[in-house]
């Protein structure tokens, strides 16, 4: 009776042991080293199995000493197998937790320096809005009381190019700090000014730009809302320079956990896998993303457009 005790206890530690090392494959990666060990582990627990179902049917006169020293010894093996397995589970469990840290920790480093890449976006912006504007505001006052009556024809020529010169600096100096630092994002969010891009970028005649978007007046953290909407600018800035597209389709979509952005254009296309690390452009937007708990997927092919789909955790 103690003999099937025993070797009951060791099928229950092998079988232990055993489960456990499956579980953990995935976690390795699949490493062959880990399936080789998994499946001796396995192994050993289907020959308890037998021993035990071979002892059960034996009668109790051919059991010795040594049969039972042996199988205690196997209980002994399986228990430390369990243990060791329990243990390895923890060492795994340990560095997952690290490298979630490590994640975590270089998520908030990316986001402090898109915080700082913005401040200095909006410094420089207010620089030269408060400091350009009011300069040539001023040469334009100057400029509007010349007496132009008593100019001849050609000084009068000179003077009409000087004043639209003029205009032209003025509203240049907006449009650059509005780019730097579009005060309508801070003020009205993300769908106002994607909004605002699209009515303000040069787009070509050939392509038709479709914005379809349910945010509203939605607002979010800031960082979700300048990294997208940095995103949606370098996507759509990139499709007008490089892809020959005759539509782009721009949708945003959120419910209470998400946002989620799709975008698509039917340009020539690009082999995502012959880009030198993947793309500067393309690396920069994957890891502005990633800072923001976001995933992003980019497809695209030569001749059949690009495609990518975004979507971050709120």
């Amino acid at each position: 009776m103690l003999i099937f005790i025993a070797l009951s206890l060791s099928v229950a530690l092998q079988l232990g042991a055993s489960i456990l090392a499956i579980s953990l494959i995935k976690r390795t990666r699949y490493n062959i080293s880990w399936i080789l060990l998994s499946l001796a582990f396995s192994l050993m627990a289907i020959q308890r199995i037998y021993e035990l179902i071979f002892i059960a049917q034996l009668p109790k006169e051919h059991f010795s000493e040594v049969s039972m020293l042996s199988n205690w010894i196997s209980v002994v093996v399986s228990f430390l197998i369990f243990a060791g397995t329990i243990y390895v589970k923890k060492i795994f469990n340990y560095i997952r937790k690290m490298e979630n840290l490590a994640k975590e920790n270089e998520n908030r480093v990316f986001s402090a320096i898109v915080q700082t890449e913005e401040n200095e976006r909006q410094t420089f912006a207010k620089e030269i809005h408060d400091g350009l504007g009011p300069i040539l505001s001023s040469i334009k006052m100057a400029f509007s009381a010349i007496n132009k009556d008593i100019a001849n024809e050609s000084n009068k020529q000179i003077l009409l190019k000087t004043n639209f010169a003029i205009d032209e600096a003025i509203i240049t100096i907006k449009e650059i700090s509005n780019k730097l630092s579009p005060h309508i994002l801070s003020n009205f969010g993300l769908e106002r000014a994607v909004k605002s891009f699209l009515d303000t970028i040069m787009i070509k005649q050939s392509t038709a730009v479709s914005f379809d978007s349910d945010l509203k007046n939605t607002r979010y953290d800031f960082n979700i809302e300048t990294v997208l909407y940095r995103v949606i600018c370098e996507l759509i800035t990139n499709t007008l320079r490089h892809a020959q597209a005759q539509n782009i389709f721009i949708v945003l979509r959120h419910d209470e956990k998400n946002v989620m952005l799709n975008y698509t254009d039917d340009g020539i296309g690009f082999d995502i896998d012959n880009l030198p690390h993947k793309g500067m452009g393309l690396s920069n937007m994957e890891s502005r993303i990633k800072s923001i708990n976001g995933t992003f997927v980019i497809e695209s092919s030569h001749k059949n457009g690009t495609h990518v789909s975004i979507n971050i955790s709120i």
